[in-house]
């Protein structure tokens, strides 16, 4: 009997590749152009930031809703909007597009217009969402809308310009309607040579580059301060404007985690919603560090 591997495909040698799920994965016929990425792009650990630009930003600020969602008015939401503000303006974005109490098909338009700008001369594209949401949605001022429907815009070649670097989005809103009780705990106490440019063609995976840094785990509520915002926002707002000249994203987001997580606790009117948790939720398919410290003006 032959040592040789054989894969499910019966062929001798290396082995195939194969989606290991049921079924024909959907077939892709659209190949567009690839965009141009230089030999550095691929080995440095580092995204480019030092484009002409540092990108442009959108801050959806949803604070009243119709009265068919059922959703109540979202004070605090523009203490957050302003932080957001001014932290990205601190971070060198100077195209930062505020949009307030927007219908699902205006937050639609706009991420859509955003997808299909030039980005070549950008650093990365981030996205503040401040609204209402559950597991999977956020709400315009009329309905909710699939997150996964809002990012589409910006995956493969639905933006080319925009490949191979940082999209970020930052969502505020509530993924369900559970409480964090929290878990007590005691305290134990203690103290190279550079590299010719050379444009060559290699493949990206499309869902690659993405940050989605969300205020809360799945299921649980996230918390809002009536006059300092959301706890969220302003874990964010004092990570990163002490720490962005000197960590990289992912650090600063695991910094946000602790800070949410150890410095806020609730403070309801109602007795059932007091004393109650909180941890944010951050998926990463960077591929890279992110550092923010080049300020562009």
């Amino acid at each position: 009997m032959s040592s040789d591997y054989v894969d499910a495909s019966g062929e001798a040698g290396e082995g195939n590749d194969q989606p290991d799920a049921r079924g024909e994965p959907r077939r892709d016929l659209h190949r567009p152009a690839p965009p141009l990425m230089t030999e550095s792009d691929f080995v440095s650990d580092k995204y480019n930031m030092e484009h002409a630009e540092r990108g442009m930003a959108l801050i959806i600020n949803n604070r009243t809703f119709h009265p068919k969602t059922g959703m109540g008015e979202r004070t605090g939401t523009d203490v957050d909007a302003q932080k957001m503000n001014e932290l990205l303006t601190t971070l060198g974005f100077v195209k930062i597009r505020p949009l307030d109490d927007v219908s699902v098909q205006e937050i639609k338009n706009a991420l859509y217009q955003a997808a299909k700008e030039d980005h070549t001369d950008r650093d990365c594209f981030v996205c503040v969402i401040l609204s209402h949401g559950e597991e999977g949605y956020v709400y315009g001022t009329d309905d909710k809308v699939p997150i996964d429907e809002l990012v589409l815009p910006f995956k493969g070649h639905n933006c080319p310009s925009l490949a191979g670097k940082p999209k970020l989005f930052f969502i505020q809103a509530c993924r369900g309607q559970e409480l964090d009780r929290g878990t007590t705990v005691t305290d134990a106490g203690g103290g190279g040579e550079e590299m010719e440019e050379e444009v060559i063609v290699r493949r990206i995976p499309s869902e690659a580059d993405f940050l989605m840094a969300y205020s809360v785990v799945p299921g649980y509520f996230a918390w809002r301060n009536s006059a300092r915002g959301s706890w969220f926002i302003q874990a964010i707002f004092d990570v990163f404007m002490k720490y962005w000249k000197s960590l990289d994203l992912l650090t600063m987001m695991t910094r946000v985690n602790k800070k949410v997580a150890y410095d806020f606790e609730s403070n309801a009117s109602a007795e059932y919603m007091r004393r109650k948790k909180q941890i944010p939720c951050i998926t990463s398919m960077l591929t890279k560090d992110v550092f923010f410290m080049q300020n562009k003006q």
